[in-house]
């Protein structure tokens, strides 16, 4: 079916309680397998590029983007498609023409002020396209920078920083790191409870690889409503490419490889899309 909008899937899954997952997309093959697990699941998702795969793919968007449109016209769930963690403005600034309906404006490595000022500007931009703009006030753990592990965002600062900026979703930190390899996370559930009645706009949670499904359960119980996860079908679709070549090294036909890897994503899209269904155990 066609594109829907970040924004219909994020307030649907807000006013249900519920959260909606966003998976990054590097290449075709992963591009199907999330599509492919998002079906079985019988779940919608959020089709996320980042900036990091249009500079892999040349620093070109629209091969990329129109792979995204074309898949998601043939699948029988709603997709949308965001623009993830973009720092280069004139690649914000072209969002909409490829048929992003959401951008993560990643002003996060300026100053604060600097942060809000791009961000506010962007976000203003953006809304008059008619994008939703998802921002951060700094960087989540990970990378350097104010969201390192063991920090945590503040309910007053995050709830000024959206004031400040007019973004439509904020990315928190609250126990999740980016590019985690191993599902060990732990969460601050009472801090995501204390930003949802604190902050107007729906939460996001970043680096949700590293985290358990029921720490991603609570999590939602308590207010996150978009999860966004890539390192986990990096891994997936890694480990199977390993696999196949281990078993037969004189492969040239790369479909040998690439169907395996396919499905392993589909295999872990699906996983996330059904733990998530499963009640969180509060006590």
């Amino acid at each position: 079916m066609p594109l829907t909008t970040t924004a219909a899937l994020v307030a649907t899954a807000a006013a249900g309680g519920r959260a909606v997952v966003a998976f990054n997309v590097v290449t075709l093959e992963q591009l199907e397998g999330v599509l492919l697990g998002a079906e079985r699941a019988g779940a919608p998702v959020i089709l996320q590029v980042s900036e990091n795969a249009v500079a892999f793919h040349g620093g070109r968007v629209g091969p990329l983007a129109a792979a995204c449109r074309a898949a998601a016209a043939d699948a029988t769930i709603e997709a949308s498609l965001h623009l993830d963690h973009a720092t280069d403005l004139d690649l914000v600034a072209s969002a909409a023409a490829h048929g992003f309906s959401s951008v993560m404006v990643d002003a996060s490595r300026l100053p604060d002020a600097e942060n809000r000022a791009v961000t506010a500007r962007a976000t203003r931009a953006l809304h008059e396209q008619g994008l939703h703009v998802e921002a951060e006030l700094g960087e989540v753990g990970g990378k350097d920078g104010a969201h390192a592990p063991g920090v945590r965002t503040g309910p007053v600062e995050a709830a000024r920083f959206v004031e400040a900026t007019g973004v439509d979703a904020l990315a928190v930190a609250v126990g999740s790191s980016h590019a985690m390899a191993t599902r060990t996370a732990t969460l601050d559930h009472d801090l995501v409870a204390r930003l949802h009645a604190a902050v107007p706009v729906p939460l996001v949670l970043h680096g949700s690889s590293g985290v358990p499904p029921e720490e991603l359960r609570r999590a939602v119980a308590a207010g996150m409503t978009k999860i966004n996860v890539g390192t986990l079908l990096g891994q997936a679709w890694t480990t199977a490419v390993r696999a196949g070549l281990g078993e037969n090294p004189q492969v040239i036909d790369p479909r040998r490889v690439l169907g395996p890897a396919r499905e392993a994503v589909a295999q872990a899209v699906s996983g996330v899309l059904r733990d998530l269904r499963t009640p969180a155990v509060t006590s």
